[in-house]
């Protein structure tokens, strides 16, 4: 039996002109590969009707169709009518769900000093759902829900990440989407990370070792000097999967990581918690990209102390300690900074380690000597001091984030006494 195809349908006109970056279709991808679903695409559409409606008559064809965005007051939220128009069905007055919006909507009017006649046509417009649908619950004043079509279970939800994620199990209880989980097949997944290795490397061990098929799929994909390996087995094929890893950790173990999808942040902090060490940051061409990485992960005050955003020489010195004469001598973009950076800052916060990264992100300042791309980072604990360099030529966000990178996988490595693996 084959499992059931998902189509994921993404809308915002600010999403096509390149505005906003989509983070729904990968969530929802995910969630439905765990949920034993095949997730066949991820349609991104703007908001025109004829756009969108065209969109959704294609993706209705799937077992499953997952939409987002377009459910609020305004006149160019158009998915609930394009939704209806799609399916072939008429729009509906939802009296129970206009006394929940206009609950909300009466709330706000009030802290805003407003009427609420000036709410509630948006109200009556995000109340109306296609006939036969089946609400799921609200995100402020956007609701979700799930209609059962000719051929697919489709679930409409909001178009802010957060707002889609709290209404997404709600759409999961519904009895159209339980027939639909009902055929689902789970695949095994197992996972490597790895740091140090190219590419090209890890795919041509896959392949002598037989690729993938036979009930195995294979992903090999690099993400900022990072490999991610995935390998989803079909149910009897575990055995097969699991001996391709085995085959890549024989011959590239010192460059695996993770075999988990915890991101290097996270380990990093986990190491700092199990050692009781507290950790703080000094940046200069990342500009803060290493403490929001670490600060993302729950419980990082635990370990993080803060940082310092040094991108100017006179900060370096003042706050971080750097000699001029250093300066002078060696520049700013430079190993002996990138020491003297991460020295200053455990010294000025009170931190076991320090981490620091210094480079050349572009696209003006490089020079024959310090090129765009070239960048140092150090690490520093109580008991070693250890830094690294790359040069990487690129654009400047790829240059700043995969510095971020590299300097808390050089804090990985340190502390977890990994000294074999190159830096």
């Amino acid at each position: 039996m084959a499992r059931p195809r998902v189509a994921i349908v993404v809308t915002g006109s600010e999403l096509v002109r390149g505005d906003r970056h989509d983070r729904n279709g990968p969530f929802l991808a995910h969630a439905v590969l765990l949920l034993g679903l095949d997730p066949a695409r991820i349609i991104i559409v703007g908001d025109a009707p004829r756009d969108l409606e065209s969109a959704l008559r294609d993706a209705f064809r799937a077992d499953l169709c997952i939409v987002s965005g377009g459910l609020g007051p305004t006149h160019d939220d158009r998915t609930v009518e394009m939704v209806a128009r799609a399916a072939g069905t008429k729009l509906v007055l939802d009296e129970g769900l206009e006394a929940q919006i206009g609950a909300v909507s009466r709330s706000f009017a009030e802290r805003l000093g407003r009427p609420y006649a000036d709410f509630a046509h948006g109200v009556r417009k995000q109340a109306t759902l296609p006939a036969g649908a089946v609400p799921i619950g609200l995100a402020g004043t956007a609701p979700g829900f799930v209609l059962k079509t000719e051929h697919a279970a489709v679930i409409v939800l909001p178009g802010p990440p957060g707002e889609l994620q709290r209404l997404w199990p709600g759409a999961l209880d519904t009895p159209p989407v339980r027939n639909v989980l009902e055929r689902a097949r789970h695949r095994d997944r197992r996972t490597l990370r790895l740091y140090g290795v190219s590419e090209s490397s890890v795919a041509r061990t896959l392949h002598e070792a037989g690729g993938d098929g036979d009930g195995v799929d294979v992903t090999v994909c690099a993400r900022d000097f990072e490999i991610h390996v995935d390998a989803l087995a079909e149910p009897g094929a575990e055995s097969r999967a699991e001996t391709l890893l085995g085959t890549l950790r024989a011959a590239h173990g010192r460059h695996v990581f993770a075999e988990d999808e915890r991101p290097v942040e996270e380990l990093v902090l986990a190491l700092c918690r199990t050692l009781g060490l507290r950790l703080a940051t000094a940046e200069s061409c990342t500009g803060g990209m290493v403490g929001e990485r670490l600060t993302s992960v729950p419980g990082a005050s635990e370990v993080y102390l803060g940082g310092v955003v040094a991108y100017a020489d006179s900060v370096k010195e003042e706050q971080l300690g750097v000699s001029a004469d250093l300066l002078r001598e060696h520049g700013a973009v430079s190993a002996e900074a990138a020491a003297a950076m991460a020295r200053g800052v455990r010294e000025r916060l009170g931190a076991d380690v320090g981490l620091a990264v210094t480079g050349v992100a572009g696209p003006d300042g490089g020079t024959a000597e310090k090129p765009v791309g070239l960048v140092f980072i150090h690490v520093e604990t109580p008991d070693a001091s250890r830094g690294g360099d790359f040069s990487y030529p690129a654009d400047r966000e790829s240059i700043r984030r995969r510095a971020a990178i590299a300097v808390l996988h050089l804090a990985r490595r340190v502390l977890s006494r990994n000294r074999h693996e190159p830096a």
